[in-house]
């Protein structure tokens, strides 16, 4: 299983970075225009960040002029860079000519396991099924990553399913259940991914027990000299 963050957002994507559980980054127009910035300079920091994966999003609506775009940024960015393109006939013809050429491809905008099988035939390294987009036309998304990933597996095809339009945790975990190799996710949908209630109570009642312990050999005789402190000061109360 691999996370990826979807995002353009630099400090977001830095400070999640360095937690070591995150093996990628997906970008889309959409995002960059957000950030407000370059795309060639969100691409370059995350390089120098570390990331090793990172899918460009070409803008081209041709198949060459997404090849000569998908082309130029392998150029600049090598083998961290996954050249996105949308899942048309254009874009899989593009797919097909960079696949040939050994250069990753991440097929995006799929809606459906026929889409997906003509991507895999492309040559895609991964398959972008939108979940969340799915659902909003009554379509049951994970049902769409289910069918995709089978398939995939009875012909034994080499192309990850990576779920993404994720808006939940719930979307992640069932995605990985339904056979995505990987989810891309929103920053704050990762970040939730370690709250739980439980978590939280079972952490209160640890802080106030090594309180209580703490204060009860204060009252005891020095052992030695030895200092005891509370090994939850540096906790955020």
């Amino acid at each position: 299983m691999k996370l990826f963050l979807d995002s353009a957002d630099f400090d977001a994507i830095a400070s999640r970075w360095e937690t070591g559980l995150i093996d990628g980054i997906t970008t889309n127009p959409t995002l960059i225009r957000k950030s407000g910035r370059d795309p060639l300079e969100v691409y370059q920091d995350l390089k120098e960040l570390g990331v090793q994966d990172i899918s460009m999003e070409v803008t081209g609506e041709t198949a060459d002029e997404m090849i000569h775009e998908g082309e130029a940024l392998n150029k600049q960015f090598g083998s961290v860079g996954t050249i996105k393109v949308p899942c048309t006939r254009e874009g899989l013809r593009a797919c097909r000519h960079l696949s040939k050429a050994r250069i990753k491809t991440n097929v995006t905008l799929v809606f459906s396991a026929a889409q997906a099988i003509l991507a895999a035939k492309a040559g895609a390294t991964y398959v972008s099924p939108f979940v969340g987009r799915l659902d909003d036309q009554s379509v049951a998304g994970l049902e769409v990553v289910r069918s995709i990933s089978e398939l995939y597996r009875i012909h034994r095809m080499e192309t990850q399913v990576l779920a993404a339009s994720i808006r939940s945790i719930q979307r992640v975990v069932r995605s990985f259940y339904n056979g995505a190799e990987i989810c891309t996710l929103p920053v704050d949908v990762f970040d939730k991914m370690y709250d739980h209630i439980l978590t939280d109570a079972g952490m209160d009642i640890f802080r106030n027990d090594i309180i209580e312990t703490n204060e009860r050999l204060s009252t005891m005789p020095s052992l030695g000299g030895v200092v005891r402190h509370d090994p939850y000061d540096s906790f955020d109360r």
